[in-house]
C-alpha cells in the first residue's frame, strides 16, 4: 500500500540586521529575545549551526522525542484518513 503524506505549510519571516561584536578571541551573534522567544530557544538550547557557504544557517536541534510523536500522528493519520486524502487531491 503507497503511503501518501499531506503537509500544510505556513511561511512568514522574521528579518533583522545585526552586526558581529568582539567577544575575548571570538566573535558573536547577539540574537533578540523576540526571535529566540519564537525559535523556543533558551540558553543551553543545543544548536545546529551550517552554512551553504553564503548563508549561516541557525536552527535548534530537533527533540527527538517531540519528532518520534509527531511521526507517530502522521502514520495514525495516514493509516486512517491517507486514502480519503488522497481522493481529496486528485479531485
Amino acid at each position: 500500500m503507497k503511503q501518501c503524506i499531506y503537509m500544510v505549510v505556513t511561511t512568514w519571516i522574521f528579518q533583522m540586521r545585526k552586526t558581529l561584536t568582539k567577544h575575548g578571541n571570538s566573535y558573536a551573534l547577539v540574537i533578540d529575545k523576540a526571535l529566540l522567544e519564537i525559535l523556543k530557544i533558551k540558553p543551553g538550547t543545543p544548536l545546529d549551526i551550517s552554512t551553504d557557504g553564503r548563508v549561516l544557517i541557525v536552527a535548534p536541534i530537533e527533540d527527538q522525542k517531540r519528532r518520534r510523536k509527531f511521526d507517530k500522528a502522521l502514520e495514525e493519520t495516514n493509516r486512517d484518513y491517507g486514502r480519503m486524502l488522497k481522493r481529496l487531491a486528485e479531485s
